[in-house]
């Protein structure tokens, strides 16, 4: 069975058709649907012609499906596939960001202003009140998006290079959801005394900084060597995006099933950097009880050889001291909630779990568990996939929390302020709109960010 067909494998096929048979349009659409391609537009360029010239845009699950679909539709009598053109690249051409100016430069007013001689009036004020950088300058409005390629996406160390196009989403996310100016900041190093050094002089520039795509355990130092060196706030959004959707998420869900956050055990797979996010996060929220899990299993007082983040959850998270493998933390467990990787349970692991269980796959593209299975037994299921319900997707935290920062001068992103933004996340959704299927916002409300961002300021240390 091929992978569900996906915008990111979406592909144009320019046809020439044979004018003579009214039969083949309909034919070539069959055909992608009968090799499980989905057929999103068909568009008759050239009637005037024979053969006809027709673009078809036809969505796949890889690029393996891409060719099988090219393959089918080239076999049609008829038919011939001139070329295809992959979207998803298209739109990366040339890159996906750019710098404009917000002031008109059209007269010698303009510029004696915006530069020459007038700045220098500016640059003076600033060096009596540097304070006033964040509203004379970009500062105020600026996200430094850090990264050294070592742990992009579901792709794993590929460097500075390689991770550019996932900076410049990040950059055109901030500004399409809070209006935020965020730029990639790519570093061809992963010595976290070099990172450390070269963003503190790149801090000047910046309101804010978000670290991403860091692998642990050198993201946590990093972030920590940071937050103590600057005045500005820095955000690891792999850890605490991902923690802050999580126990929106959570809160929502646990209202669909009533229960409450001190009543139920969770079970959680992946301690790295998303995974000692939402353990710290919900600890702090009062859960009452939290069992994780690594490749190696239970993270409990039996383990030996456990250090810094690790230790911490075997000896803070774990409250009934358990032992064991995934499963083992599974048995009588309310929550499943994995950041970790594909397929590593069966769905009856599942049936171990207590009665209305929530489940949160979010490995992505593939989960820990089917989700359409899962929810045959579990009451709540979320993945991190946007072709399924309850998306848990950063892009509900990190723009509006960064906004919220940014708006209150803030020097530091504290745990308040990120308990916050998941209660304002969560209370998006009217009580009478939660149901199984939707207990998040989507990432096109938009409401989101805007909620996100108040709750942020209030929240923010004066």
């Amino acid at each position: 069975m091929p992978p569900q067909p996906s915008a990111s494998y979406s592909i144009t096929y320019r046809l020439h058709v044979a004018a003579d048979d009214p039969r083949l349009l309909g034919q070539v659409t069959s055909a992608v649907g009968e090799h499980s391609g989905a057929v999103m537009g068909l568009d008759v360029i050239d009637a005037a012609v024979d053969p006809m010239v027709v673009d078809v845009t036809v969505n796949a699950g890889d690029a393996d499906h891409a060719a099988a679909l090219q393959a089918a539709i080239e076999a049609l009598e008829g038919v011939h596939v001139h070329h295809g053109s992959d979207r998803t690249f298209l739109i990366h051409l040339h890159g996906k960001l750019e710098v404009r100016s917000t002031v008109p430069l059209v007269s010698r007013d303009d510029l004696s202003m915006a530069y020459t001689p007038g700045v220098a009036r500016v640059c003076r004020a600033l060096v009596d009140y540097p304070d006033d950088a964040r509203h004379l300058t970009i500062k105020g409005n600026t996200v430094a998006i850090v990264t050294d390629g070592t742990a992009v996406l579901g792709l794993g160390d590929i460097g500075p290079v390689a991770a550019l196009p996932v900076m410049e989403g990040k950059a055109a996310l901030f500004k399409a959801f809070a209006g935020v100016d965020a730029w990639p900041v790519c570093l061809d190093t992963t010595d976290s005394d070099e990172i450390v050094r070269i963003v503190e002089a790149l801090a000047p520039v910046y309101g804010g900084i978000n670290l991403e795509d860091i692998a642990a355990p050198r993201c946590f130092e990093i972030e920590a060597r940071l937050q103590e060196s600057l005045d500005i706030p820095v955000f690891h959004d792999d850890q605490h995006g991902t923690a802050i959707v999580v126990l929106a998420a959570l809160r929502n869900a646990l209202k669909v099933v009533g229960r409450s956050l001190d009543e139920v055990t969770v079970a959680l797979s992946g301690a790295g950097a998303a995974g000692v996010a939402i353990a710290r996060l919900l600890v702090a929220e009062g859960v009452g009880d939290l069992i994780a899990c690594d490749r190696g299993g239970i993270l409990g007082p039996g383990r030996e050889g456990l250090q810094g983040a690790k230790a911490w959850l075997a000896d803070q998270a774990n409250r009934q001291g358990r032992s064991g493998s995934l499963r083992d933390a599974l048995t009588g467990a309310h929550v499943f909630i994995g950041v970790s990787g594909p397929g590593l349970l069966e769905v009856d692991d599942l049936r171990q779990m207590a009665d209305d269980a929530i489940v949160f796959a979010l490995a992505n593209p593939d989960p820990e568990v089917d989700p359409v299975a899962a929810r045959e037994i579990a009451a709540v299921v979320a993945t991190g996939r946007s072709d399924q319900p309850n998306q848990i997707n950063n892009v509900l935290a990190f723009p509006g929390v960064f906004r919220g920062a940014l708006d209150a001068r803030a020097s530091t992103i504290t745990e308040p302020m990120k308990a916050a933004a998941a209660r304002a996340l969560a209370d998006v959704i009217a009580p009478d709109e939660l149901r199984p299927t939707y207990i998040i916002p989507g990432p096109f409300d938009e409401r989101v960010a805007t909620a996100v961002a108040q709750a942020v300021r209030d929240a923010a240390p004066s």
